[in-house]
């Protein structure tokens, strides 16, 4: 009850209160607040470990962006089922970003369920705001996309996201994430 009832205050007062209020709501300890998003959805919270070890540089910008708010409300425009979640385009289409590309920071990090990977065209070196959530251990994606951290809570929401078209992945009125927010700064 005590959980229902935090997570109703983080709602009512307008997306995440404070890191006690999602600490109740999450049975998982975060060891990096500044290196761990909270990503809202509509279904509830979900706590997103980033990896500054395998992409220093996508990491501090998906921080910058998430601080400047450039993901409330960005819809998951693709979404495949049994291989990935996308998002990150604020035109909903998946041909736009944020204007800035980020070379590549291939590694040897293994894409398995809840990884996340920075979304990029056949340009290596193309990829900006855009980023994915696998649903199954993806081993094809290794050392071909930037590795940019994991689900740690929350992956059956991300489960529970609407699935686009065969083939395309293209979501027709898809779900959105409200709010996406650095968990150091839920203080």
């Amino acid at each position: 009850m005590r959980q229902i009832m935090g997570f109703a205050l983080a709602l009512m007062l307008g997306g995440i209160a404070s890191q006690a209020a999602l600490a109740e709501e999450h049975a998982v300890t975060v060891n990096d607040p500044e290196n761990t998003l909270a990503m809202e959805l509509e279904s509830g919270t979900v706590l997103i470990e980033l990896s500054s070890e395998h992409a220093p540089n996508h990491v501090a910008r998906i921080k910058e962006l998430t601080r400047e708010g450039f993901y409330d409300g960005i819809v998951f425009h693709r979404v495949i089922d049994g291989f990935m979640a996308q998002t990150g385009d604020p035109t909903g289409t998946g041909t736009s970003g944020s204007g800035k590309n980020i070379d590549a920071e291939f590694t040897d990090a293994d894409f398995v369920r809840g990884a996340l990977g920075m979304a990029r065209a056949a340009n290596p070196n193309s990829a900006d705001s855009q980023f994915f959530i696998v649903f199954d251990h993806s081993p094809h994606l290794n050392g071909q996309y930037t590795y940019l951290g994991k689900v740690i809570d929350g992956m059956e929401l991300v489960d529970g996201l609407k699935r686009g078209a065969p083939g395309s992945g293209s979501v027709t009125d898809p779900d959105k994430m409200v709010s996406v927010k650095v968990y150091a700064d839920t203080q």
